[in-house]
């Protein structure tokens, strides 16, 4: 069905994607876990594979008819596999959340104790939030960061592993901006007779340029999304020891998912080959330079740093000294065309839903083509809004440059 049969049939929904298309090409995008695919993987995503039900693995399917999907999965794993240094590939995942699953039901129990960074510290829902399935089908010990430096504090997470005696260590984080240190978690995870399961879905991308130290060396098992600094498709993929490769399979079909999603399979391969290319890499290299220059033009507009600054794609703003909440500024951000969300800060005092910090980062705005000089804008026009949050003219002025700067980085015309 081509676009003008959907346009006819469904205009309903036609218009929706058509304004949503509007709204990403004329805001700025700093949501740190999104990004923009290439043509390329849209490509990949929509087409016939979506028809194919393909339970099981290649050569292992519980259907015929699996020939094609099965190269394309094949092709997957081994460029995983080569991309990350891998003994083993697992790309079926549907989600992030989906792959942390998988290896939680393969080496745990119910009630079995999972040691992970606190929520409020930047430690991810399913690392053992309450309101997730690994807070109430796991016994949660958390570890934090340090209230000074507001880094891991690794004193603390040796006490915390020493006295609990976790079965798995969960590294990995979704609002932490400095680089972790995966061999510093191996060896404490070593010291107690724990297994080690690195969570890099944000930095997955910094780690396929060679930008941040790598997890695989040193953990049992490493999770991650394919979107965010990857730049893929919506999905989650698993690596692992080859001593755990069976039970990882088994974990992720037939115990928590059926058929797999086969075009977005394809599309996976698609990106992990786009991370193999020097544009890529170059692509990375500008997205952690933004970041840090974003971050440092925030400093010197007066905005408190999480942590001091950023090592990654992305960075905390403690809005705390500024009189507003982090939902609040994330909305009136919002209205004038500049999409982030709220999130804790470390030692938190507000809830979870009003927060007293926001997020950013780079991912979006780097691959529409944005260097140093327009990080510098942006931070003048976030600086603008969040000085007269209730001014519905600054709002409204913020929002002509933005669709202004947006329009000199057209999403149709960005780098591949």
């Amino acid at each position: 069905m081509s676009c003008e049969d959907l346009a006819a049939f469904d205009p309903e929904v036609w218009a929706a994607i058509q304004r949503e298309e509007e709204r990403l090409e004329t805001t700025l995008e700093l949501i740190a876990s999104e990004n923009f695919v290439s043509p390329r993987i849209m490509a990949a995503e929509a087409n016939v594979m979506t028809n194919k039900y393909a339970e099981g693995y290649p050569a292992e399917r519980y259907y015929e008819g699996n020939v094609y999907v099965d190269e394309v999965e094949r092709l997957a794993v081994e460029r995983a596999k080569e991309l990350f240094g891998a003994e083993h590939a697992n790309v079926q995942p549907h989600a992030g959340s989906q792959a942390n699953m998988a290896v939680y039901f393969s080496c745990l129990k119910p009630g079995d104790t999972l040691m992970s960074m606190g929520m409020s510290q930047g430690g991810h829902l399913s690392h053992g939030s309450p309101a997730s399935f690994s807070g109430q089908l796991y016994r949660i010990v958390s570890y934090t960061v340090d209230r000074e430096t507001e880094r891991i504090d690794f004193d603390e997470v040796r006490r915390v592993a020493e006295k609990e005696r976790p079965k798995l260590i969960v590294a990995g984080a979704s609002s932490y901006p400095r680089a972790i240190d995966f061999e510093a978690f191996g060896r404490v995870a070593k010291s107690v007779g724990a297994r080690l399961m690195v969570d890099m879905a944000h930095i997955a991308g910094l780690i396929a340029a060679g930008l941040h130290p790598s997890p695989v060396p040193w953990a049992d098992y490493v999770t991650s999304t394919t979107h965010k600094t990857l730049r893929g498709p919506r999905g989650g993929f698993i690596l692992s020891r080859a001593e755990h490769a069976k039970a990882i399979d088994q974990s992720v079909f037939p115990g928590i998912q059926g058929g797999p999603f086969m075009h977005i399979i394809a599309a996976k391969a698609v990106a992990f080959k786009e991370a193999f290319t020097s544009r890529f890499k170059t692509y990375e290299a500008q997205l952690k330079t933004n970041a840090a220059r974003l971050a440092q033009a925030l400093a010197e507009r007066g905005f408190r740093l999480v942590a001091g600054g950023t090592d990654t794609h992305l960075m905390l703003i403690d809005l705390t000294q500024m009189g507003i909440t982090g939902a609040d500024a994330a909305v009136v951000l919002d209205r004038a065309g500049i999409t982030l969300n709220k999130n804790s800060i470390p030692f938190d005092p507000r809830p979870p839903r009003v927060t007293s910090g926001v997020r950013l980062g780079t991912p979006a705005v780097t691959t529409r083509g944005m260097r140093e000089p327009e990080m510098d804008v942006v931070a003048g026009l976030i600086t603008e809004v969040l000085a007269r949050p209730h001014d519905p003219a600054v709002q409204k002025s913020v929002r002509k440059k933005v669709r202004e700067l947006c329009a000199r980085f057209p999403l149709n015309k960005r780098p591949t």
